[in-house]
């Protein structure tokens, strides 16, 4: 919560949970020992005997292939002392040894090593190869091969072309970023369990299965194979089959969420188990956050879900298996067939929908110097409703919000559009007058404009904001996505509307309404979220129990103090789970924070850089906990490091400007103070303090603008009253003193400190306070927490 005093001191900050979650594509084990089929986990070969038509379709599948030992019906690429030169000019060769895979390249350090491979991961279009370190680690090459050109290409030359990859940056292949256990096993092995020890920081990887076979999807297979062997009679149909998850004969919510935990951009907190009802017991799906245009369409990989929950065919049904076979993978039909299954071919496969040429017509190729467009490629429905986007290099994947082209949207917010896509000569109001001459009618409104509004925190956001959080018609992601943008504002409107969501039948909305939540009255803070802590779901009740973790622990009542503890156990084992992690270890050190264990939080915020030394959140929260435990020396290198080096981390600005200010060098300080209110127009509790400052340096009229500022953006806190009232007694200006205290009385019946400072003014007007009691402020309200959260 927010009441602990205010100097200038940054120790009195409280610091909010953020959980960044960094998703890049790599990740690797050492110790991941296969193991034995076990009571539940039965294996692919006993599924083989009953259900061989399955078993045929799938042993050809991406899944049956998505990691395997190194052998020569394994390895794709060219190990035939081939030689790949990247575009710095590194060197590196690929060969056999005694019927073993090896590679010569740099590595550890920077330095040309020998590594042996173990394993393919992946199969098409590009397969990547797994290499064994110490502390069963095991790590992703970053030259892949291509499986359909047949040759060697570097990936961080296309995934990472601006970063500068050093051997000691957290994308560098031996690194964190790129290691098999943490980034991706989970979602190319059957039953794999990460098994990540924090402590000696390495890793027990174990799979049921290598590659993702029967029981991944269905569970384990041992109570079925039981029901099986059972007689009719003696079988029991309401017992799905004996499997633990059930596919057939559920709604499409349900039966996307089969596939959701690997095909989807999440933070993943818990090993899977199968049989959860609820997708936020062990991930938290990505909302339409940076990740995404505003208009939510992929901009980096989102991995299907966070796009398909999105579409009208989400909402009127459709579900993966509709197009995909399920063992195959492949889509059902061909063309535009598969849409054909639900859409009348004589009205949406014509030219008076499509307009354009079909395949068989003749006509000119597009070409447009870089690439040709085929005749015919304009009349798939795919190509106008799923246009894609490369991924790692060769990886063409499309878009699953399946939307109507909006080049209006490219004009008003910079959104792609599928028309420009092909016609890359030709401009966006070129594409919209087309658009506007076949259709005629306006597309209408679009969560994309309020979401690109309010990416820039802009004021006429709110209100759509609060319209579409509420509107039971529009995606659960969209809806989320729209409460989380609310961080952003503080209007009376949005601090309800985020109230309401609180208590939201979708879990999702739930948990991200308690990360924006924001309330200075502490009994009402209580009342919204204690009951939270009893969520159905654990990462409500988790992230609950953060927000509880900031009150006072005398405020927390006795009837909840066990599930509360309850609930921070969980949430300390999520994030013990993630401690692989730099944002996992961060998360740690805000409990640690708030629990005023501050020696632990600093650990914890120093092995999250250690993890990742760009990790700029951590080196934020570590500076304030320094400057907590007096070492404001180390503290103050951290920040004005961060000011130069990330200016766009804005809360840099506004920590450093308190430290100095701490340290009496007010004078800089509110040089950044005034940057910081500049860059966080809406966090009123810069002017505060930058009012308190500039009256320290006798520069009343600035003080008394910045405290008036303060209280226009937050017209009721008590702080910024109480201040404001000291300021005018302090100057003499005993008639605007008496407006102020009156505000207080109406607005604080309660509190005597508006009818102490009437008392006085009734009794000493003209005439300088001398027992005047001391002014506490307060320093903690929502505008001072680190907004970290995405």
């Amino acid at each position: 919560m927010k009441n602990q005093k205010l100097t200038f001191l940054i120790s009195s900050i409280v610091i909010v949970l953020i959980v960044f979650y960094y998703l890049f594509s790599q990740s690797n084990n050492n110790s991941y020992s296969k193991i034995s089929a076990t009571q539940k986990f039965i294996g692919k070969e006993t599924c083989l005997n009953c259900h061989k038509e399955e078993y045929s379709l799938w042993s050809n599948s991406d899944h049956s292939k998505a990691m395997a030992f190194a052998t020569d019906s394994s390895v794709l690429g060219n190990f035939n002392n081939t030689i790949f030169v990247s575009s710095d000019g590194d060197t590196t060769n690929f060969y056999k040894r005694d019927n073993d895979f090896f590679v010569k390249t740099r590595g550890t350090a920077g330095k040309i090593q020998e590594y042996k491979i173990t394993h393919p991961f992946g199969y098409a279009p590009l397969q990547q190869y797994l290499i064994p370190f110490d502390n069963g680690k095991y790590q992703c090459l970053p030259i892949a091969w291509d499986t359909e050109k047949k040759e060697w290409f570097s990936l961080p030359e296309h995934l990472y072309k601006d970063e500068n990859l050093t051997p000691s940056n957290w994308l560098y292949w031996t690194n964190a970023g790129q290691n098999w256990n943490g980034m991706c096993s989970e979602c190319h092995s059957t039953n794999l369990k990460k098994n990540f020890d924090p402590l000696t920081k390495s890793y027990h990887t174990t799979y049921s299965e290598i590659n993702v076979s029967c029981e991944a999807c269905h569970g384990p297979g041992y109570e079925h194979v039981r029901w099986a062997k059972l007689s009719k009679k003696e079988r029991r149909k309401e017992n799905n089959f004996g499997l633990v998850v059930q596919t057939s004969r559920i709604d499409n919510n349900k039966y996307v969420k089969l596939c959701v935990r690997c095909h989807s951009r999440r933070s993943l907190f818990d090993n899977y188990h199968h049989g959860r009802k609820d997708l936020l017991d062990s991930m938290l799906p990505t909302l339409l956050n940076e990740s995404y245009y505003p208009d939510g369409q992929i901009l980096d990989e989102d991995y299907v879900y966070g796009s398909f929950v999105q579409s009208k065919m989400y909402a009127e049904k459709v579900q993966c298996n509709h197009c995909h076979n399920v063992h195959s993978g492949k889509l059902k039909f061909s063309g535009n067939k598969l849409c054909a299954q639900c859409h009348r071919e004589d009205i949406y496969n014509t030219k008076k929908h499509h307009f354009h040429k079909t395949k068989n017509e003749p006509g000119t190729p597009l070409n447009l110097g870089s690439k040709t467009i085929a005749v015919g490629e304009g009349a798939l429905c795919v190509n106008c409703h799923m246009p894609g986007k490369y991924y790692m290099g060769v990886d063409f994947r499309r878009d699953h919000s399946m939307r109507i082209p909006r080049p209006d949207l490219t004009i008003s917010i910079g959104t792609p559009n599928a028309c420009n896509k092909c016609h890359t000569n030709k401009s966006p109001q070129w594409a919209n007058t087309h658009i506007k001459k076949w259709y005629g009618k306006n597309p209408g409104k679009h969560y994309g404009t309020t979401f690109a509004l309010a990416r820039k925190g802009e004021p006429k956001a709110e209100t759509e904001l609060i319209k579409i959080a509420k509107d039971n018609t529009k995606p659960i992601i969209v809806r989320a996505t729209a409460v989380s943008l609310m961080n952003r504002y503080r209007s009376t409107a949005i601090l309800q509307t985020i109230k309401e969501m609180l208590i939201n039948e979708e879990s999702l909305i739930r948990e991200t309404a308690l990360r924006v939540y924001s309330n200075n009255n502490i009994l009402e803070y209580k009342s919204d979220i204690l009951n939270l802590l009893k969520d159905s779901v654990k990462a409500v009740r988790a992230e609950a129990a953060i927000r509880i973790s900031e009150l006072p622990v005398n405020e927390i009542p006795i009837d909840y103090k066990k599930a509360f503890d309850k609930a921070l156990t969980e949430y300390k084992e999520m994030n013990l789970y993630m401690a692989d992690f730099p944002s996992g270890r961060m998360n740690l050190g805000i409990m640690y924070a708030n629990l005023k264990d501050l020696q632990n939080a600093a650990k914890q915020y120093e092995e999250a850089i250690e993890i990742d030394s760009l990790f700029f959140p951590a080196k934020l929260n570590l500076a304030i906990t320094y400057s907590q435990l007096g070492k404001n020396e180390k503290a103050e290198v951290l920040l004005r490091d961060l000011v130069k080096t990330n200016p766009e981390l804005f809360d840099a600005y506004y920590y450093l400007g308190l430290l100095l200010g701490e340290k009496k060098n007010y004078k800089e300080a509110i040089v950044y103070m005034k940057k910081a209110s500049a860059l966080m127009p809406e966090r009123a509790r810069i002017n505060y303090n930058a009012g308190l400052m500039l009256q320290k340096l006798g520069r009343m009229k600035e003080a008394e603008s910045e405290l008036k500022i303060a209280l226009k953006k937050q017209p009721t806190n008590f702080d910024f009253l109480y201040a404001l009232a000291d300021h005018y007694i302090k100057r003499k200006k005993y008639l605007d003193a008496e407006k102020i205290a009156n505000k207080i009385k109406e607005l604080y019946p309660s509190n005597s400190l508006g009818e102490q400072i009437l008392n006085f003014l009734r009794s000493k007007v003209g005439k300088q306070p001398r027992g005047l009691l001391h002014l506490r402020y307060l320093l903690g309200c929502q505008g001072c927490r680190i907004p970290l959260r995405a």
